[in-house]
């Protein structure tokens, strides 16, 4: 009796290939589904960044509501089940910039306790990245802020040029440091017809490793600011020591040392050299400029003083247009008045941070646009895919 063979049935299961990705079109072909985009700004002009963002990647800004209570509390609903997924929160930041924390902080727990899968926070700027040292009696609070992301349920961040390479190791999750770099090197090839005349300056001696960078890729020369312009809030003291012990008006307390003469030291025995304090002499200008575009580049211009100072020395120095290329442009206070009625011929920034406002006081204001390395990130993180090619010819330095 002939024995019958089971198993004939699997030819007519129909097997499903994965769609091959496609960089042909200007919407990208996520292949893996199982994820959401949301954005945590309760205010309208934040969340542009965030449609450019979803734009490309071809799916809707998620469902959810932020908004603040009459008591100023903040509050989110999410309207969509997100259990399982994974969930990339997009927040930037606007002037009001612990309003726009809080808000991150609340909708990521609110993910979490939601059962998300993975919580990735996309944060162009990274807040309080500037106090990242310690400062006198103060504290590192952009440690403290990683600590809350961590605490409220995030388990990766992508951000873009932060202050302090060295911030990625405040954070207890992976870090995805993104250069804007290769868009604002872009922008000078097409946008500055005589570039090839132009030269990276360096604001000071501490961002000279970003201009070189510049000025290797661009095959430019390479210029250097140093000291600082009088009457400026930055010249006062860093806060880097300590005031010297005084004797306490009680008498003695038993705490201290004997000390018989007033000329002797404060503690007898203890001989320490005593530092020189720092004293930065004029701006002045290390390279020429002479008859050139001057191109200073940094990674924010927040305050502007001192970019309006060193255009001034530039073009006394020979310098015919004086360009600002910055990643962040927080653009604070007057920074839009003052840059109008300055030497500076044109300011360049990314859309990192949202300044159209500025831009309507201040026409010398130029945004690139930086969501696509952005979604990119996004849909390589999501596929499991490396993210190797975002950071292609960067070194360590850079």
């Amino acid at each position: 009796m002939p024995v019958r063979r089971f198993g004939g049935h699997r030819s007519l299961v129909k097997r499903f290939e994965t769609p091959k990705l496609s960089y042909g079109f200007s919407k990208m072909n996520v292949s893996k589904s199982g994820y959401r985009v949301f954005s945590a700004n309760s205010s309208s002009a934040c969340t542009e960044l965030a449609k450019k963002i979803t734009e490309r990647l071809g799916v809707e800004l998620g469902k959810s509501v932020v908004y603040q209570e009459g008591n100023a509390e903040t509050r989110v609903d999410v309207k969509e089940s997100v259990r399982g997924q994974d969930i990339f929160i997009i927040q930037t930041i606007p002037r009001d910039v612990n309003t726009a924390i809080m808000e991150l902080l609340i909708m990521a727990y609110a993910l979490k306790t939601s059962c998300a899968k993975n919580i990735i926070g996309v944060i162009p700027y990274f807040p309080y990245s500037k106090q990242c040292k310690m400062r006198k009696r103060g504290s590192i609070v952009c440690k403290l802020l990683a600590a809350m992301l961590a605490k409220a349920g995030l388990t990766h961040i992508i951000t873009m040029d932060l202050h302090q390479k060295e911030i990625q190791g405040f954070f207890s999750f992976p870090v995805d440091n993104l250069r804007a770099s290769p868009f604002l090197i872009q922008y000078i090839q097409e946008e500055i017809p005589d570039y090839r005349n132009a030269i990276i300056v360096a604001k000071s001696p501490s961002s000279a490793k970003r201009a070189q960078s510049y000025a290797e890729r661009l095959r430019l020369g390479l210029a250097v600011l140093h000291g600082t312009a009088p009457n400026l809030e930055s010249n006062a003291t860093d806060g880097l020591y300590s005031p010297p012990p005084t004797r306490s008006s009680a008498g003695h307390t038993g705490l201290e040392l004997p000390c018989s003469s007033r000329s002797r030291a404060a503690f007898p025995g203890i001989e320490l050299p005593m530092m020189m304090a720092k004293e930065k002499p004029p701006i002045t200008v290390v390279g020429d400029v002479g008859g050139r575009i001057a191109i200073i580049v940094d990674d924010i211009i927040d305050d502007v003083e001192e970019f309006v100072a060193a255009a001034e020395i530039l073009k006394e120095r020979g310098a015919y247009k004086i360009f600002i290329m910055a990643t962040h442009g927080l653009l604070s206070a007057e920074a839009p008045r003052l840059i109008e009625e300055s030497a500076i011929d044109e300011v360049v920034v990314t859309n990192t941070v949202p300044h159209e406002v500025q831009k309507l006081q201040c026409p010398k204001i130029k945004t690139v646009d930086v969501s696509m390395i952005l979604a990119e990130a996004i849909r390589r993180i999501h596929n499991g895919e490396s993210m190797a090619y975002l950071f292609r010819n960067i070194a360590v330095d850079d």
